[in-house]
């Protein structure tokens, strides 16, 4: 199977609380007009909205079992019991989390399988059609500016009515990325008035153009580009001024939305406490990195706290809750991946992408950073590094 298109490409059912699935109806057609096989666990889809029935209509054969494919399309690690039903040799397509749990690799590579995770996959022009971080990261963001706009008590835009004007809410986003933007946009289009903030130079042009406005701080901005697109760590006294000077623009805010957050590593504190204690009452903060330790210091993932009035979300599920339309955008990255190592000549294994994302091969840990941490951390634990700065430019 290394050295040979996939034949057989496994779409597995996810488990609960998992809602998306790695291969829609709509891609199923596209992988078998393009010659492949497509098996599908019965009730992979149901939770996308996806029934078994119209799976059968595209042309896929419903199994019991998916992960004895040639290739499997998966959305998070699987367990290792379904690791042991895989062939040797076969593909593992999914968001692996290789830089999160790098000893959680040594499975695969135990078993022989060829991982291959998303979370690595090169940022480069010819990858972008590939990129399940940013496709799922877009649907994150505008999540969280729902999840923001229904937890406050009060409405989002300017309203004029007979009993008054309501004036629009203030919304600060904090992290520009993928899923900040987004959050801006979908904010701006609910009728807020948005702020950004960012410690990348190439944010402030970003945040402008989707019609917030950016917060200047006393902060020299960081050349991203040097680093994949991701800011680096500040130095203690540069991270104290940069929280000290946000207090000031959080304190005037409705709703404040995080979204600093990048595979691999903690994320990094952008709202203190002492922060929140100067927010109004009713006031709302939804954390978006709350799976990776929260960039606000007072939050719980998956809890809702109370905090002097102030209310702090840290919901770890924002990209399964559009599940028909995430499993999509995801569906489509994996397409385009596996069309591309498929392609006649196939790519070798010093291609970028191929060296990118694969993460075990022919029973060992192959990827380089993924071998560092397992070095540096021989627990697995995920080692400290740079500030994250979500998301791609």
């Amino acid at each position: 199977m290394d050295d040979l298109p996939p034949v057989n490409i496994g779409a597995p059912r996810q488990p609960a609380p998992e809602r998306r699935v790695g291969i829609t109806p709509y891609m199923a057609q596209h992988f078998i007009e393009a010659g492949h096989r497509i098996s599908v666990e019965h009730g992979a889809g149901a939770e996308a909205g996806f029934t078994d029935g119209w799976y059968r209509e595209t042309g896929c054969d419903l199994v019991d079992s998916a992960w004895e494919s040639d290739a499997v399309v998966t959305v998070g690690r699987p367990a290792p019991a379904e690791l042991s039903r895989m062939r040797p040799g076969a593909w593992l397509l999914g968001l692996l989390e290789p830089l999160d749990r790098p000893e959680a690799m040594r499975a695969p590579a135990a078993a022989g399988v060829t991982a291959m995770a998303f979370e690595t996959l090169p940022r480069i022009t010819r990858a972008q059609s590939m990129d399940a971080l940013s496709s799922q990261a877009t649907l994150a963001g505008y999540g969280m500016a729902l999840e923001a706009a229904a937890r406050l008590p009060r409405i989002l835009p300017m309203m004029v009515t007979a009993a008054g004007t309501l004036r629009p809410a203030t919304v600060v986003v904090l992290g520009c990325g993928v899923a900040g933007l987004q959050a801006i946009a979908t904010a701006r289009r609910l009728g807020a008035r948005v702020k950004g903030f960012d410690v990348r130079a190439a944010a402030a042009e970003q945040v402008r153009s989707l019609g917030a406005s950016f917060i200047e701080l006393d902060l020299t901005p960081q050349d991203a580009a040097a680093s994949g697109g991701y800011a680096r760590r500040l130095d203690e006294d540069e991270e104290t001024r940069v929280l000290r000077q946000l207090e000031e623009h959080l304190a005037d805010a409705d709703a404040v939305i995080t979204a600093a957050a990048i595979p691999g590593r903690a994320a990094p504190t952008l709202v203190t406490a002492e922060a929140v204690a100067r927010m109004k009452p009713g006031s709302v903060v939804v954390d978006g990195a709350a799976a990776r330790g929260g960039n606000c210091v007072l939050t719980a993932p998956d809890q809702v706290v109370e905090a002097g009035g102030v209310t702090i979300v840290g919901p770890t599920d924002l990209e399964s809750r559009p599940a028909a339309d995430a499993s999509r955008m995801l569906a489509r990255n994996a397409y385009e991946l596996i069309t591309y190592l498929t392609s006649d000549p196939a790519p070798g294994e010093d291609d970028p992408i191929r060296a990118g994302v694969t993460i075990t091969r022919g029973g060992e840990v192959v990827h380089p950073e993924v071998l560092a941490r397992l070095e540096a951390t021989p627990s697995g634990a995920a080692p400290s590094g740079e500030t994250p700065s979500e998301g791609t430019s």
